[in-house]
């Protein structure tokens, strides 16, 4: 299990180098736990999440907390200040400093397994998705199918999808369509409701498919086929690190047993300092 863990993460440095053109900072920065170390490195694309994230090590911020949030095939969160001294089964992902920073979205970068990326608070309070200054996940996720990334790409591209179905509606000359829609709701008519619906559906994919939206670069495809990862995550969150050994480490942190609130029953504290 050691050596295959070492030829994969070897793998995904090599396929990291191929399909990213991203540079790595000089330091090496290593996060030691209870479930074992992994050795990280930051993008210099990523310059304000590297350089606070450097200072915040050098201070030795992080020592001592918790990786509070653990979901299998998905990622493991840390970094939450109030984790320290928390008591055991306290739901815990509110604690920061008093600053945010500001997102720094690299389209080269995918969520692909490893990765560093920063929390942050959600867009309905949070529309420029600025950072947690201190709270990051790294991403574990799981192989993707073709099938898959087109239902990602839909989920990225809802926002757009959604104004699509809205113009469609508010056409003159589909007035009619929307009191019968409004009509077979009241109705509760859920057959005819489902023929309106699909009428919508391939209008509104008709449309879509010449709007410009976001799609998967076929490098990212790759990636999320073989090495896998979370692809419902790009251009929302900021990636700006990744794990370069230790990849054993995450499918060993994400596999414990958790709380109702993703809270690992068992304390899982990191210790992260600069070794080169």
């Amino acid at each position: 299990m050691y050596v295959r863990s070492i030829i994969l993460s070897l793998s995904l440095v090599l396929l990291s180098k191929q399909c990213f053109s991203q540079t790595f900072s000089k330091e090496t920065i290593l996060i030691s736990t209870s479930l074992g170390n992994m050795k990280l490195k930051l993008f210099n694309e990523t310059p304000q999440h590297r350089d606070n994230f450097l200072k915040l090590v050098r201070e030795h911020f992080y020592d001592s907390l918790l990786f509070h949030r653990v979901i299998q095939e998905f990622m493991i969160q840390g970094g939450d200040p109030d984790s320290k001294y928390a008591e055991p089964a306290k739901l815990l992902g509110d604690g920061d400093l008093k600053y945010t920073v500001p997102a720094e979205f690299v389209p080269a970068l995918c969520h692909k397994k490893g990765m560093l990326c920063a929390a942050r608070n959600g867009d309905d309070v949070n529309p420029s998705k600025a950072s947690s200054a201190a709270q990051f996940y790294i991403v574990q996720g799981k192989v993707r199918t073709e099938e898959d990334l087109i239902s990602y790409e839909k989920r990225i591209n809802k926002p757009i999808i959604n104004k699509i179905k809205e113009e469609i509606l508010n056409k003159p000359e589909n007035s009619v369509l929307k009191e019968k829609i409004a009509a077979f709701k009241k109705e509760q008519n859920n057959d005819s409701l489902m023929v309106y619906f699909k009428l919508i559906e391939k209008a509104v994919n008709d449309e879509y498919a010449k709007t410009p939206h976001y799609s998967f670069p076929p490098e990212h495809k790759t990636i999320y086929k073989t090495i896998g990862g979370t692809p419902h995550l790009d251009s929302q969150y900021t990636i700006f690190g990744e794990v370069i050994e230790g990849l054993e480490v995450i499918d060993k942190i994400a596999a414990v047993g958790k709380n109702k609130d993703d809270r690992p029953l068992i304390e899982i504290r990191m210790w992260i300092k600069i070794i080169e």
